[in-house]
Protein backbone atom coordinates (compact mmCIF):
# COMPACT_ATOMS: atom_id res chain seq x y z
CA UNK A 1 0.00 0.00 0.00
CA UNK A 2 2.87 2.40 0.77
CA UNK A 3 4.37 1.58 -2.64
CA UNK A 4 1.04 2.37 -4.31
CA UNK A 5 0.79 5.61 -2.31
CA UNK A 6 4.20 6.69 -3.57
CA UNK A 7 3.18 5.75 -7.11
CA UNK A 8 0.00 7.81 -6.86
CA UNK A 9 1.89 10.79 -5.44
CA UNK A 10 4.32 10.54 -8.34
CA UNK A 11 1.45 10.51 -10.82
CA UNK A 12 -0.12 13.57 -9.17
CA UNK A 13 3.13 15.51 -9.36
CA UNK A 14 3.59 14.47 -12.97
CA UNK A 15 0.15 15.56 -14.11
CA UNK A 16 0.57 18.19 -16.80
CA UNK A 17 -2.20 20.54 -17.85
CA UNK A 18 -2.56 21.49 -21.48
CA UNK A 19 -1.60 25.16 -21.48
CA UNK A 20 -2.89 25.59 -25.00
CA UNK A 21 -6.33 24.35 -23.90
CA UNK A 22 -6.40 26.43 -20.72
CA UNK A 23 -5.50 29.71 -22.42
CA UNK A 24 -8.34 29.43 -24.92
CA UNK A 25 -11.66 30.99 -24.06
CA UNK A 26 -14.10 28.20 -23.44
CA UNK A 27 -17.06 28.07 -25.80
CA UNK A 28 -20.41 28.26 -24.04
CA UNK A 29 -23.24 25.82 -24.14
CA UNK A 30 -26.65 27.36 -23.72
CA UNK A 31 -29.43 25.69 -21.77
CA UNK A 32 -32.34 28.07 -21.45
CA UNK A 33 -30.85 31.14 -19.82
CA UNK A 34 -27.92 29.23 -18.34
CA UNK A 35 -24.46 29.68 -19.85
CA UNK A 36 -21.99 27.08 -18.69
CA UNK A 37 -18.53 26.40 -20.09
CA UNK A 38 -17.68 23.18 -21.86
CA UNK A 39 -16.05 21.00 -19.16
CA UNK A 40 -12.27 20.79 -19.52
CA UNK A 41 -11.60 17.24 -18.33
CA UNK A 42 -7.99 16.25 -17.79
CA UNK A 43 -8.04 14.16 -20.95
CA UNK A 44 -4.25 13.89 -21.16
CA UNK A 45 -4.14 12.16 -17.79
CA UNK A 46 -7.35 10.14 -17.85
CA UNK A 47 -6.95 8.86 -21.41
CA UNK A 48 -3.31 7.91 -21.05
CA UNK A 49 -3.29 4.07 -21.12
CA UNK A 50 -0.32 4.00 -18.75
CA UNK A 51 -2.59 5.49 -16.05
CA UNK A 52 -5.32 2.87 -16.57
CA UNK A 53 -4.50 0.68 -13.54
CA UNK A 54 -4.11 3.67 -11.25
CA UNK A 55 -7.50 5.06 -12.23
CA UNK A 56 -9.19 1.64 -12.16
CA UNK A 57 -7.93 1.01 -8.62
CA UNK A 58 -9.14 4.43 -7.53
CA UNK A 59 -12.59 3.76 -9.02
CA UNK A 60 -12.78 0.42 -7.21
CA UNK A 61 -11.74 1.87 -3.84
CA UNK A 62 -14.40 4.57 -4.12
CA UNK A 63 -17.22 2.24 -5.26
CA UNK A 64 -17.67 4.56 -8.24
CA UNK A 65 -19.75 3.89 -11.35
CA UNK A 66 -16.89 5.09 -13.56
CA UNK A 67 -15.49 2.74 -16.20
CA UNK A 68 -11.98 3.65 -17.33
CA UNK A 69 -11.86 0.89 -19.93
CA UNK A 70 -15.00 2.26 -21.56
CA UNK A 71 -13.48 5.76 -21.48
CA UNK A 72 -10.28 4.55 -23.15
CA UNK A 73 -12.31 2.76 -25.80
CA UNK A 74 -14.42 5.84 -26.54
CA UNK A 75 -11.41 8.19 -26.47
CA UNK A 76 -10.92 7.37 -30.15
CA UNK A 77 -13.98 9.58 -30.77
CA UNK A 78 -13.53 12.30 -28.11
CA UNK A 79 -16.21 14.53 -29.59
CA UNK A 80 -18.95 11.96 -29.06
CA UNK A 81 -21.58 12.56 -26.38
CA UNK A 82 -21.09 9.04 -25.08
CA UNK A 83 -17.39 9.71 -24.45
CA UNK A 84 -18.19 12.93 -22.56
CA UNK A 85 -20.84 11.11 -20.53
CA UNK A 86 -18.42 8.34 -19.55
CA UNK A 87 -15.42 10.54 -18.75
CA UNK A 88 -17.65 12.65 -16.50
CA UNK A 89 -18.23 9.56 -14.33
CA UNK A 90 -14.53 9.22 -13.51
CA UNK A 91 -14.12 10.38 -9.89
CA UNK A 92 -11.39 12.63 -8.59
CA UNK A 93 -8.14 11.03 -7.52
CA UNK A 94 -7.75 10.17 -3.85
CA UNK A 95 -5.18 11.41 -1.35
CA UNK A 96 -2.59 8.58 -1.01
CA UNK A 97 -2.85 8.79 2.79
CA UNK A 98 -6.59 8.18 2.53
CA UNK A 99 -6.07 5.16 0.27
CA UNK A 100 -4.02 3.58 3.03
CA UNK A 101 -7.09 3.58 5.29
CA UNK A 102 -8.72 1.05 2.97
CA UNK A 103 -12.33 0.88 4.24
CA UNK A 104 -11.64 2.08 7.78
CA UNK A 105 -12.38 5.48 9.31
CA UNK A 106 -9.21 7.05 10.70
CA UNK A 107 -9.60 9.19 13.82
CA UNK A 108 -7.22 12.16 13.55
CA UNK A 109 -7.90 13.42 17.07
CA UNK A 110 -10.54 13.89 19.76
CA UNK A 111 -11.46 17.08 21.60
CA UNK A 112 -12.87 17.52 25.07
CA UNK A 113 -14.43 14.93 27.33
CA UNK A 114 -17.93 13.48 27.23
CA UNK A 115 -20.26 15.28 29.65
CA UNK A 116 -21.08 13.50 32.90
CA UNK A 117 -24.58 13.36 34.34
CA UNK A 118 -25.96 12.21 37.70
CA UNK A 119 -29.14 11.26 35.85
CA UNK A 120 -29.96 9.42 32.64
CA UNK A 121 -29.68 11.96 29.78
CA UNK A 122 -32.64 12.27 27.44
CA UNK A 123 -32.66 12.33 23.66
CA UNK A 124 -33.16 15.66 21.97
CA UNK A 125 -36.62 14.76 20.65
CA UNK A 126 -37.86 14.01 24.17
CA UNK A 127 -36.34 17.19 25.57
CA UNK A 128 -37.83 19.31 22.81
CA UNK A 129 -41.24 17.68 23.09
CA UNK A 130 -41.52 18.11 26.88
CA UNK A 131 -40.44 21.75 26.67
CA UNK A 132 -42.83 22.35 23.74
CA UNK A 133 -39.96 23.46 21.53
CA UNK A 134 -40.61 21.51 18.35
CA UNK A 135 -43.22 19.75 16.23
CA UNK A 136 -42.44 16.88 13.86
CA UNK A 137 -45.71 14.94 13.75
CA UNK A 138 -48.98 15.59 11.97
CA UNK A 139 -47.62 18.49 9.96
CA UNK A 140 -49.56 17.34 6.92
CA UNK A 141 -49.16 19.46 3.79
CA UNK A 142 -47.31 22.22 5.68
CA UNK A 143 -43.88 20.66 5.22
CA UNK A 144 -44.29 16.96 4.47
CA UNK A 145 -42.38 14.01 5.95
CA UNK A 146 -38.98 14.26 7.67
CA UNK A 147 -39.65 17.88 8.49
CA UNK A 148 -39.95 19.93 11.65
CA UNK A 149 -41.16 23.20 13.14
CA UNK A 150 -38.97 24.89 15.76
CA UNK A 151 -40.83 26.93 18.38
CA UNK A 152 -39.91 29.80 20.70
CA UNK A 153 -36.49 29.52 22.31
CA UNK A 154 -35.42 26.68 20.04
CA UNK A 155 -36.13 28.83 16.97
CA UNK A 156 -34.12 31.58 18.66
CA UNK A 157 -31.31 29.11 19.35
CA UNK A 158 -31.23 28.32 15.64
CA UNK A 159 -30.76 32.01 14.83
CA UNK A 160 -28.20 32.35 17.62
CA UNK A 161 -26.13 29.54 16.12
CA UNK A 162 -26.29 31.18 12.69
CA UNK A 163 -25.32 34.62 14.05
CA UNK A 164 -22.51 33.19 16.19
CA UNK A 165 -21.08 31.23 13.25
CA UNK A 166 -21.30 34.10 10.76
CA UNK A 167 -19.68 36.47 13.24
CA UNK A 168 -16.77 34.08 13.77
CA UNK A 169 -16.28 33.56 10.02
CA UNK A 170 -16.35 37.29 9.30
CA UNK A 171 -13.56 37.72 11.86
CA UNK A 172 -11.54 35.37 9.64
CA UNK A 173 -12.20 37.52 6.54
CA UNK A 174 -14.80 35.30 4.92
CA UNK A 175 -17.03 37.25 2.53
CA UNK A 176 -20.69 36.67 3.33
CA UNK A 177 -22.80 35.96 0.24
CA UNK A 178 -26.57 35.57 -0.01
CA UNK A 179 -27.29 32.70 -2.40
CA UNK A 180 -30.40 31.33 -4.15
CA UNK A 181 -31.90 27.99 -3.18
CA UNK A 182 -33.01 27.22 -6.75
CA UNK A 183 -30.25 26.41 -9.24
CA UNK A 184 -29.89 25.01 -12.76
CA UNK A 185 -29.71 21.23 -12.45
CA UNK A 186 -26.57 21.23 -14.60
CA UNK A 187 -24.73 23.25 -11.96
CA UNK A 188 -25.62 20.75 -9.24
CA UNK A 189 -24.45 17.88 -11.43
CA UNK A 190 -21.18 19.61 -12.32
CA UNK A 191 -20.49 20.16 -8.65
CA UNK A 192 -20.56 16.38 -8.32
CA UNK A 193 -23.96 15.55 -6.83
CA UNK A 194 -25.58 12.70 -8.71
CA UNK A 195 -29.17 13.49 -9.67
CA UNK A 196 -30.08 10.60 -11.94
CA UNK A 197 -30.26 6.85 -11.68
CA UNK A 198 -32.17 4.89 -9.06
CA UNK A 199 -31.07 7.02 -6.09
CA UNK A 200 -32.20 10.60 -6.64
CA UNK A 201 -30.74 13.03 -4.11
CA UNK A 202 -32.10 16.20 -5.69
CA UNK A 203 -35.55 17.78 -5.71
CA UNK A 204 -36.29 18.85 -9.30
CA UNK A 205 -38.83 21.48 -10.25
CA UNK A 206 -41.36 20.92 -12.99
CA UNK A 207 -40.10 22.24 -16.38
CA UNK A 208 -42.92 24.77 -16.70
CA UNK A 209 -41.31 26.75 -13.84
CA UNK A 210 -38.57 27.90 -16.22
CA UNK A 211 -36.24 25.20 -17.50
CA UNK A 212 -34.31 22.41 -15.79
CA UNK A 213 -34.10 23.68 -12.22
CA UNK A 214 -33.56 21.98 -8.86
CA UNK A 215 -33.49 22.84 -5.17
CA UNK A 216 -29.94 23.30 -3.91
CA UNK A 217 -28.52 20.68 -1.55
CA UNK A 218 -25.92 23.08 -0.10
CA UNK A 219 -24.70 26.66 -0.58
CA UNK A 220 -21.46 25.24 -1.99
CA UNK A 221 -23.22 24.78 -5.34
CA UNK A 222 -24.47 28.36 -5.60
CA UNK A 223 -21.09 29.73 -4.53
CA UNK A 224 -19.33 27.62 -7.16
CA UNK A 225 -21.88 28.79 -9.74
CA UNK A 226 -21.13 32.39 -8.76
CA UNK A 227 -17.52 31.83 -9.86
CA UNK A 228 -18.32 30.12 -13.17
CA UNK A 229 -16.09 31.34 -16.00
CA UNK A 230 -14.07 33.47 -13.58
CA UNK A 231 -10.37 34.14 -14.08
CA UNK A 232 -9.03 35.08 -10.67
CA UNK A 233 -5.81 36.94 -9.99
CA UNK A 234 -3.26 35.12 -7.87
CA UNK A 235 -3.43 37.94 -5.33
CA UNK A 236 -7.17 37.21 -4.81
CA UNK A 237 -6.40 33.72 -3.55
CA UNK A 238 -7.45 32.15 -1.35
CA UNK A 239 -10.94 33.51 -2.03
CA UNK A 240 -12.96 32.80 1.12
CA UNK A 241 -16.76 32.85 0.84
CA UNK A 242 -19.50 31.95 3.32
CA UNK A 243 -23.26 31.64 2.97
CA UNK A 244 -26.35 30.85 5.02
CA UNK A 245 -28.90 28.86 3.07
CA UNK A 246 -31.64 26.29 3.20
CA UNK A 247 -30.48 22.85 2.04
CA UNK A 248 -32.78 20.34 0.38
CA UNK A 249 -32.01 16.62 0.37
CA UNK A 250 -34.27 13.99 -1.16
CA UNK A 251 -32.43 11.18 0.59
CA UNK A 252 -34.24 8.84 2.97
CA UNK A 253 -33.09 6.61 5.78
CA UNK A 254 -34.63 3.90 7.91
CA UNK A 255 -31.68 3.70 10.29
CA UNK A 256 -32.59 4.02 13.95
CA UNK A 257 -29.60 6.29 14.65
CA UNK A 258 -30.87 8.75 12.03
CA UNK A 259 -34.28 9.20 13.61
CA UNK A 260 -35.87 12.50 14.56
CA UNK A 261 -34.32 15.59 12.97
CA UNK A 262 -30.92 13.93 12.46
CA UNK A 263 -31.68 13.39 8.76
CA UNK A 264 -34.33 15.65 7.27
CA UNK A 265 -35.35 16.86 3.83
CA UNK A 266 -34.64 20.53 4.47
CA UNK A 267 -32.51 22.39 6.99
CA UNK A 268 -30.45 25.55 7.46
CA UNK A 269 -26.68 25.48 7.12
CA UNK A 270 -23.76 27.90 7.22
CA UNK A 271 -21.23 26.87 4.58
CA UNK A 272 -17.63 27.81 3.85
CA UNK A 273 -16.34 27.75 0.25
CA UNK A 274 -12.77 28.54 -0.73
CA UNK A 275 -10.97 28.87 -4.07
CA UNK A 276 -7.23 28.40 -3.84
CA UNK A 277 -4.14 27.87 -5.92
CA UNK A 278 -3.22 24.27 -6.70
CA UNK A 279 -0.22 24.33 -4.34
CA UNK A 280 -2.12 25.68 -1.34
CA UNK A 281 -5.32 23.62 -1.15
CA UNK A 282 -3.92 20.85 1.03
CA UNK A 283 -2.84 23.29 3.74
CA UNK A 284 -6.06 25.29 3.39
CA UNK A 285 -8.12 22.18 4.06
CA UNK A 286 -6.26 21.79 7.35
CA UNK A 287 -7.05 25.45 8.11
CA UNK A 288 -10.77 24.87 7.47
CA UNK A 289 -10.72 21.89 9.81
CA UNK A 290 -9.11 24.06 12.51
CA UNK A 291 -11.87 26.65 12.04
CA UNK A 292 -14.54 23.97 12.45
CA UNK A 293 -12.86 22.57 15.53
CA UNK A 294 -12.58 26.02 17.11
CA UNK A 295 -16.28 26.74 16.47
CA UNK A 296 -17.32 23.51 18.17
CA UNK A 297 -14.79 23.75 21.01
CA UNK A 298 -16.12 27.17 21.98
CA UNK A 299 -19.60 25.65 22.24
CA UNK A 300 -18.30 23.03 24.68
CA UNK A 301 -18.91 19.97 22.49
CA UNK A 302 -17.00 16.71 22.78
CA UNK A 303 -16.12 15.55 19.26
CA UNK A 304 -13.69 13.62 17.11
CA UNK A 305 -12.17 14.55 13.75
CA UNK A 306 -12.15 11.72 11.22
CA UNK A 307 -10.40 11.13 7.89
CA UNK A 308 -13.02 9.43 5.74
CA UNK A 309 -12.15 6.28 3.72
CA UNK A 310 -12.25 6.30 -0.11
CA UNK A 311 -15.77 4.84 -0.45
CA UNK A 312 -17.18 7.78 1.56
CA UNK A 313 -15.72 10.56 -0.59
CA UNK A 314 -18.17 10.96 -3.46
CA UNK A 315 -16.96 11.89 -6.95
CA UNK A 316 -15.55 15.41 -6.35
CA UNK A 317 -13.49 14.98 -3.17
CA UNK A 318 -9.76 14.25 -3.10
CA UNK A 319 -9.93 14.11 0.69
CA UNK A 320 -12.89 14.44 3.06
CA UNK A 321 -12.70 14.99 6.82
CA UNK A 322 -15.79 14.75 9.03
CA UNK A 323 -16.36 15.86 12.59
CA UNK A 324 -18.64 13.79 14.81
CA UNK A 325 -19.99 15.19 18.08
CA UNK A 326 -20.96 13.16 21.13
CA UNK A 327 -24.74 13.06 21.59
CA UNK A 328 -25.23 11.77 25.14
CA UNK A 329 -28.97 11.21 24.88
CA UNK A 330 -28.33 8.86 21.97
CA UNK A 331 -25.15 7.53 23.62
CA UNK A 332 -23.26 7.79 20.33
CA UNK A 333 -21.34 10.13 18.05
CA UNK A 334 -23.12 11.82 15.14
CA UNK A 335 -21.74 13.74 12.18
CA UNK A 336 -22.07 17.52 12.51
CA UNK A 337 -19.72 18.77 9.80
CA UNK A 338 -17.64 17.84 6.79
CA UNK A 339 -14.73 19.38 4.91
CA UNK A 340 -13.70 18.37 1.38
CA UNK A 341 -10.84 19.30 -0.91
CA UNK A 342 -12.19 18.86 -4.43
CA UNK A 343 -8.91 19.96 -6.08
CA UNK A 344 -9.72 20.90 -9.70
CA UNK A 345 -12.74 18.59 -10.14
CA UNK A 346 -15.40 21.34 -9.90
CA UNK A 347 -13.19 24.05 -11.41
CA UNK A 348 -12.71 22.04 -14.61
CA UNK A 349 -16.46 21.64 -14.98
CA UNK A 350 -17.31 25.27 -14.23
CA UNK A 351 -14.35 27.11 -15.75
CA UNK A 352 -12.92 28.51 -12.50
CA UNK A 353 -9.29 29.51 -13.17
CA UNK A 354 -6.56 31.79 -11.90
CA UNK A 355 -3.50 33.49 -13.32
CA UNK A 356 -0.41 32.21 -11.58
CA UNK A 357 2.58 34.36 -10.62
CA UNK A 358 4.37 33.29 -13.82
CA UNK A 359 1.29 34.38 -15.85
CA UNK A 360 0.22 30.81 -16.65
CA UNK A 361 -3.51 30.05 -16.44
CA UNK A 362 -4.47 27.13 -14.20
CA UNK A 363 -7.67 25.62 -12.87
CA UNK A 364 -8.32 26.63 -9.28
CA UNK A 365 -8.81 24.18 -6.45
CA UNK A 366 -12.14 24.38 -4.59
CA UNK A 367 -12.81 23.42 -0.98
CA UNK A 368 -15.96 23.38 1.12
CA UNK A 369 -16.65 22.97 4.80
CA UNK A 370 -19.70 22.94 7.05
CA UNK A 371 -19.52 25.67 9.65
CA UNK A 372 -22.92 24.93 11.19
CA UNK A 373 -25.63 22.44 10.18
CA UNK A 374 -28.56 23.40 12.40
CA UNK A 375 -30.49 20.18 13.17
CA UNK A 376 -27.51 18.11 14.27
CA UNK A 377 -25.95 21.03 16.11
CA UNK A 378 -29.22 21.42 18.04
CA UNK A 379 -29.14 17.73 18.94
CA UNK A 380 -25.53 17.84 20.15
CA UNK A 381 -25.89 21.13 22.06
CA UNK A 382 -29.21 20.36 23.75
CA UNK A 383 -28.28 16.82 24.75
CA UNK A 384 -24.87 17.98 26.06
CA UNK A 385 -26.31 20.90 28.05
CA UNK A 386 -29.50 19.31 29.45
CA UNK A 387 -30.18 19.70 33.15
CA UNK A 388 -31.75 17.23 35.55
CA UNK A 389 -35.10 19.05 35.54
CA UNK A 390 -35.32 18.69 31.74
CA UNK A 391 -34.36 22.29 30.94
CA UNK A 392 -31.42 23.17 28.71
CA UNK A 393 -28.46 25.41 29.53
CA UNK A 394 -27.44 27.73 26.69
CA UNK A 395 -23.68 27.66 25.89
CA UNK A 396 -21.95 30.89 26.93
CA UNK A 397 -20.99 32.04 23.38
CA UNK A 398 -24.69 31.98 22.40
CA UNK A 399 -26.13 33.84 25.39
CA UNK A 400 -25.56 37.28 23.88
CA UNK A 401 -27.47 36.15 20.77
CA UNK A 402 -30.37 34.96 22.99
CA UNK A 403 -30.98 38.37 24.63
CA UNK A 404 -29.07 37.25 27.72
CA UNK A 405 -31.18 34.13 28.28
CA UNK A 406 -29.13 31.34 29.87
CA UNK A 407 -31.65 28.49 30.24
CA UNK A 408 -34.38 27.18 27.94
CA UNK A 409 -37.50 26.25 29.85
CA UNK A 410 -41.00 25.07 28.94
CA UNK A 411 -42.43 27.36 26.29
CA UNK A 412 -45.56 29.37 26.85
CA UNK A 413 -46.51 29.19 23.20
CA UNK A 414 -49.93 28.85 21.53
CA UNK A 415 -50.75 25.26 20.63
CA UNK A 416 -50.29 24.58 16.92
CA UNK A 417 -53.39 23.00 15.49
CA UNK A 418 -52.74 19.50 14.26
CA UNK A 419 -53.47 18.78 10.64
CA UNK A 420 -56.13 16.20 10.05
CA UNK A 421 -56.69 15.11 6.49
CA UNK A 422 -60.22 14.75 5.25
CA UNK A 423 -61.19 11.28 3.99
CA UNK A 424 -61.44 10.97 0.24
CA UNK A 425 -64.95 10.55 -1.17
CA UNK A 426 -65.51 7.66 -3.51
Amino acid sequence: MKRFGRQLSKFIQARCYSQELLEKKSPLTVSGEVNLPVPEYDVQFICNPSNRDLIANNISKRNSHGNIDRVLELSKTPESLEFLKEIDKIPNLTDPNVLQHETEFFVINQHGDPPKFNFKPQEFSNLASKLKLMRTDNLGPVTGSRSYILIGDLAELEQALINYTVQELCKLNFQLVSVPDILPSQVIERCGLISDGERKLVYKLQPHYGGDLSLSGTAEMALAYKLTNRLLNFDELPLKLAAVSRCYRAEVSGLAEERGIYRVHQFTKVEMFICSSQNDSFEIQNEIIKIQEKLFKQLGLHFKTIDMPPHELGSPAYRKVDIEAWMPGRNQFGEISSCSNCTDYQARRLGIKYENKDKTILHAHTLNGTACAIPRMLIAICETNQLEDGTIRIPDPLVSFMNGKKVIETQNFPQIRQFKGKPKLD
